[in-house]
């Protein structure tokens, strides 16, 4: 199977790694709260026809790997994920709209893009496996 794939006149393997935080980067993306966001922006991307790789939402962050075909820039894939996941988010955990620092705002502006060349496996090792790295220095650091 070839890397690449194919549109009616294209033959592309855009490969990007985003990475993006909640407003004032709080901790706030687990349980109910992080597997919404997950399964938004697993079917925000597919409407888009965007493959995801590896998709890790953690507690203050998520790292996403994916293919986005050249016809969606990128900007605009990341501005539709981010939008649409905060508004079905705020509207399902109203709570989170009532704290003052909040507002309609859920998500931090901006993000962090990569692209991915030669090194795909290694970032998407990176992705998949950071949750677990996180957690272990957590840990040592409750330790002390």
């Amino acid at each position: 199977m070839s890397r690449f794939r194919k549109l009616s006149q294209t033959i592309w393997h855009c490969q990007y790694h985003l990475v993006w935080t909640p407003k004032y980067r709080y901790r706030i993306l687990t349980g109910e709260i992080g597997h919404e966001v997950e399964s938004c922006i697993r079917a925000f991307s597919a409407h888009q026809k965007c493959e995801i790789i590896e998709l890790n939402v953690q507690k203050d962050h998520v790292h996403l790997l994916t293919m986005v075909p050249p016809k969606v820039s990128i900007s605009q894939y990341v501005g539709k994920i981010k939008g649409r996941t905060a508004i079905r988010v705020l509207n399902k955990f109203r709570h989170l709209k009532k704290k003052p620092y909040w507002g309609n705002h859920f998500w931090a502006r901006g993000y962090c893009v990569d692209t991915v060349g030669l090194d795909s496996e290694m970032i998407r090792k990176y992705v998949k496996y950071q949750e677990a790295k996180e957690r272990k220095a957590e840990k040592q650091m409750r330790m002390f």
